[in-house]
């Protein structure tokens, strides 16, 4: 019995020594974790301070080369593809004197249609103002809703067999949830000053005042799209307009085949063989150093984080 007492007592110090080593080193690597993010924050805030931020891409060649503007992704005042972003650097392509036209470089599915109308309309200004310089749209997965709005204001329209096209469109959405409301006993109470202030509230029955003069405004808008799309096409235009401005897609074939685009090609064929100049330097505006350091922080420590709780039980 002794020697069973004894036996116990050794396994449970044991178990405790293993636990209290175990809890050592879980106190470590979160030590060392935490100790690398203030590391790497600090690195980032001293490179950022004693290096300047390259804001615009390569811009400096003294050759002939194709200028590059990238629209990737949403149009939206936030996004890579913001209306200030893209402008700056379609000013500054515009003025290097060695560049021999622009190419747009489209893979979106579209956004603000403010945003893709004071691209549309620095397009139209650039080129009046510089009209020894083509521009050149090309589409890659995507070039649809204000993606196609801005290329309209290309001279052409480039496109992949593939690439999804149009979309000359308004949409919003929302959703009625009066209903569930009503089963879960809850009662909406709305406060406004306004007759349809609050007329579409997702949270009530659509009121028909607001849905029509929603309807109204988007018409306006739709109609504002189709203007600026007739205006940069012309009569190249072939299709009935009620199919080409019906918010309808098309695939990159049946788009040159009714008018909303030009020709099959890619960004690296039309620089050579179309604009002339095969070298191309991206003019799109680059994130601040600091922004991308800060991100890429973020992500690495998310990843070094869900590394760590797997390893430590």
């Amino acid at each position: 019995m002794r020697d069973e007492n004894e036996s116990w007592a050794q396994e449970s110090l044991r178990d405790i020594a293993l636990e209290g080593v175990r809890e050592r080193r879980r106190a470590r690597r979160w030590g060392i974790f935490f100790k690398v993010i203030v590391l790497g924050y600090l690195i980032a805030i001293s490179i950022a301070a004693l290096r300047p931020v390259l804001s615009l891409g390569e811009g400096s060649a003294t050759s002939a080369h194709t200028a590059v503007i990238r629209i990737q992704g949403p149009i939206m005042a936030d996004s890579p593809a913001s209306a200030e972003r893209v402008i700056a650097g379609l000013e500054r392509a515009f003025a290097a004197p060695q560049a021999q036209g622009i190419l747009l470089d489209i893979n979106s599915p579209g956004g603000s249609p403010v945003e893709s109308s004071r691209i549309y309309q620095a397009i139209q200004r650039l080129r009046a103002a510089n009209p020894d310089k083509p521009v050149h749209a090309v589409a890659g997965d995507s070039m649809a809703s204000g993606a196609y709005y801005i290329a309209a204001a290309a001279d052409k329209i480039h496109v992949d067999g593939a690439s999804v096209v149009g979309s000359i469109g308004v949409i919003t959405r929302s959703f009625n949830l009066s209903g569930a409301l009503e089963r879960l006993g809850i009662e909406r109470r709305i406060y406004s000053a306004g007759e349809q202030k609050a007329g579409l509230d997702p949270f009530t029955d659509a009121d028909p005042a607001s849905v029509a003069q929603l309807e109204t405004m988007l018409n306006d808008i739709h109609e504002q799209f189709i203007s600026a799309v007739q205006q940069g096409r012309g009569e190249r235009l072939n299709g009935e307009s009620q199919a080409l401005f019906s918010g309808r897609i098309w695939s990159g074939r049946q788009a040159i085949d009714n008018g909303l685009a030009d020709a099959l090609g890619t960004p690296r064929g039309v620089a050579r063989d179309v604009i002339g100049a095969a070298q191309t330097i991206d003019y799109t505006p680059k994130q601040q150093w600091l922004d991308r350091a800060i991100d890429r922080l973020g992500t690495s420590a998310v990843r070094a984080w869900i590394e760590l709780s797997a390893t430590i039980h």
